[in-house]
């Protein structure tokens, strides 16, 4: 869920090479590329998503989905 609403601006785009490679971009800048298995789950995944929801499964691929709103440990040392 994007309680922010950040994916409202759709930061993240991608593209598919003719290897089936999954080149994953957010604002323009590549961040990730996925291929094989997680090419394959990827895409079966966003071939029925809408906007909104490609977005969300981008964001969760790459692991740019809960900045700011992270836990912090208790027991860490600063």
């Amino acid at each position: 869920m994007d309680k922010r609403n950040k994916l409202d601006e759709e930061p993240f785009s991608y593209n598919i090479s003719k290897d089936n490679k999954v080149f994953i971009y957010w604002h323009g800048k590549q961040i990730t590329i996925l291929k094989g298995k997680e090419s394959d789950k990827f895409l079966a995944r966003i071939k029925n998503a809408d906007l909104k929801e490609a977005q969300l499964v981008m964001a969760k691929v790459t692991g740019n989905f809960k900045h700011g709103n992270e836990k912090s440990n208790a027991n860490s040392k600063q």
